[in-house]
């Protein structure tokens, strides 16, 4: 992977602009208990096209969370449509949900998710098991994985033998195992200190150099600014979008 800006060319139409991965049109999600109803996602309008690596900020509370959940497909809108590569999405029954999510994206967590009771070779093989990957296959783009992320010497190891930092390389080694189309990062680097953070957001920049879509939502403005559009949220709703970079 090379680290850069360097922009990727992407897929393009018949105009000459990159391909619309994401595009979410009035998207609205309601929470309701007996008492409460908690409108966190108000009418959003959104498009994404692919090879973007664009960030999503705002303060605690503003929803920005709840749409990583809902463009993950994890939950579903309540009202307004989402597309994904053309296709809508948001009212898929969860099984479907569930099939679009294993072959099109990866997920990269502020608190790792990793599978405690799995070695580092065994949590970066586990996406593939799920899309039925021949064995010799896996073992091929397990290791070619651990070898980039500087993580082969640890592939036996436990999660909770590694650092934080090391943690998050497995973790973003497992979520690119696929070849996912879209990575999904929730505050990535919220848990590490500055140098394994920057180390995180430079393996997040390759992967976007080299072609994939990412949607990262974080608190900094550092981190943010390793993408090449800024988008801020305020009480459910998108009220800024700022280029960083131009992306070709």
């Amino acid at each position: 992977m090379e680290t850069n800006n360097s922009h990727y060319t992407q897929e393009k139409n018949s105009n000459g602009q990159a391909e619309i991965l994401i595009k979410l049109d009035k998207l609205i999600k309601v929470y309701r208990t007996e008492d409460v109803e908690t409108v966190a996602l108000n009418e959003v309008d959104l498009s994404i096209r692919r090879g973007e690596f664009v960030s999503i900020m705002g303060p605690s509370g503003c929803g920005k969370s709840t749409l990583l959940n809902v463009v993950g497909m994890i939950d579903s809108p309540s009202g307004g449509t989402y597309h994904f590569l053309d296709q809508e999405v948001g009212q898929l029954p969860e099984r479907k949900r569930a099939i679009i999510r294993k072959n099109n994206l990866g997920f990269v967590f502020q608190s790792f998710n990793l599978i405690d009771e799995l070695t580092v070779y065994e949590n970066v093989e586990l996406p593939m098991l799920y899309t039925n990957t021949p064995s010799a296959e896996r073992k091929q783009r397990v290791e070619k994985l651990l070898e980039e992320m500087k993580m082969m010497h640890r592939r036996n190891h436990f999660p909770q033998q590694l650092s934080g930092g090391q943690q998050q390389r497995v973790a973003v080694a497992r979520a690119i195992v696929n070849n996912p189309k879209l990575i999904l990062a929730d505050e990535p680097t919220g848990n590490l200190d500055s140098s394994n953070g920057d180390d995180v957001m430079r393996l997040l920049s390759e992967l976007n150099a080299s072609g994939t879509t990412i949607v990262m939502v974080t608190h900094s403005q550092y981190c943010a600014e390793f993408g090449n559009r800024v988008v801020r949220m305020l009480d459910g709703q998108v009220v800024t979008e700022n280029v960083v970079w131009q992306y070709m």
